[in-house]
């Protein structure tokens, strides 16, 4: 089989169809698309056995745990997860598949877009070659909705996400897997949709608030890219104040090589 293919959700039915869609209307490819549902109370139980999916519904602990509990049922030789409001471009994995036979990648990446909650376009975003230096101090540049993992590498040798990671749990598991060694390319491919709705977990807390309540949300989301940080880039001091000016200059630092790696393509 050659993707296995994991979407987490809980009560996404007004999007889950377009994702299912746009996964069973893949040619040229073999594939297993896995649905692990929380526990959801709208219609995504009934939108699911409407396709060709393994829908499996019980309580999980977030995002992060039902993506595992996938990740333990993988049979294909890539494994991906895709957002339930999220979806892949047509074709797509038949096109990355000529990319995935020939590179001996861990980890396989791909381009993709931002789509507005109705599901038309916005912009198209190019990836650049990896750089952990970006991955840690700037952000997770990786799309997850258009990644692939190599099952006998990286899913079968018990690499799993941290489940008290809610928000970036995505870029912790690239840095680690760049820590262990595992190698990275970009598939110059238009893979996938990301979809723009107002309650993606990565742009909840993006705006300024005086809420506490919502203020303390977005400390935790920030928490863990500064535990990423301190994992897996540049320390100097015990004091967290005077790493905050280290990580602001060095993230405008990794921004701007982002920047040059797009114009260079390097």
């Amino acid at each position: 089989m050659d993707f296995t293919i994991i979407t987490p959700s809980l009560n996404y039915g007004r999007f889950l169809r377009d994702c299912l869609e746009s996964v069973a209307t893949q040619k040229g490819v073999t594939l297993e698309h896995l649905v692990m549902d929380g526990g959801s109370t709208d219609d995504s139980a009934l939108i699911s056995a409407d396709f060709p999916v393994i829908f499996q519904q019980e309580p999980d602990k977030g995002m992060s745990q039902a993506i595992n509990k996938g990740f333990d049922r993988a049979r294909g030789d890539w494994v991906m997860w895709l957002n339930a409001d999220d979806r892949l471009r047509p074709g797509a994995l038949a096109e990355l598949i000529r990319y995935l036979r020939k590179t001996e990648a861990d980890i396989v990446y791909a381009d993709w877009n931002l789509i507005a909650e109705n599901g038309t376009h916005i912009r198209h975003i190019r990836s650049v070659k990896w750089s952990r230096f970006v991955n840690v101090h700037h952000h997770c540049f990786v799309a997850s909705t258009a990644a692939w993992y190599r099952r006998r590498t990286v899913i079968k040798e018990g690499n799993r996400l941290r489940e008290d990671f809610h928000y970036v749990m995505d870029g912790e598991f690239y840095a680690r897997m760049d820590s262990l060694g595992k190698r990275f390319f970009h598939a110059p491919v238009d893979a996938a949709d990301f979809r723009l709705h107002g309650a993606n977990a990565s742009l909840r807390h993006s705006g300024i608030t005086k809420d506490m309540d919502t203020i303390i949300e977005a400390e935790r989301q920030h928490a863990e890219s500064r535990a990423i940080r301190r994992a897996y880039g540049f320390t100097w001091t015990h004091n967290p104040y005077l790493n905050g000016i280290t990580d602001g200059l060095l993230w405008i630092a990794a921004k701007v090589w982002k920047g040059l790696k797009r114009l260079l393509r390097i």
